[in-house]
């Protein structure tokens, strides 16, 4: 995994304008992809190799994939809910589901 994250961790300082144009992109990034991107920031911050305006440029972006994935995981039960639900919002053949 790392050596799919080595160019995250080589990421240049990008000035504040540039990482909002970059922020926009995260939109575009599928669940996957962005938390994959999240696990690398926090790796690079827990590593603790990154010089401060670095780490707060990667703890901005990986405060938007947090926030985009909280996002995605809150369409997805919606989506859920909305499946399991009829028409007049009663549920349907609902099933208890034991994480794990």
């Amino acid at each position: 995994m790392r050596g799919a994250l080595s160019g995250l961790h080589n990421r240049p300082t990008l000035p504040h304008s540039a990482c909002m144009t970059e922020d926009a992109g995260i939109a575009e990034l599928s669940f996957e992809d962005a938390l994959r991107e999240l696990e690398g920031i926090v790796a690079k911050l827990e590593s603790g190799d990154a010089p401060l305006q670095q780490a707060i440029d990667l703890y901005e972006r990986g405060d938007a994939l947090r926030k985009q994935c909280a996002a995605r995981l809150d369409a997805a039960q919606a989506r859920i809910e909305a499946i399991r639900t009829d028409a007049s919002g009663q549920p349907v053949g609902t099933t208890n589901f034991a994480a794990g």
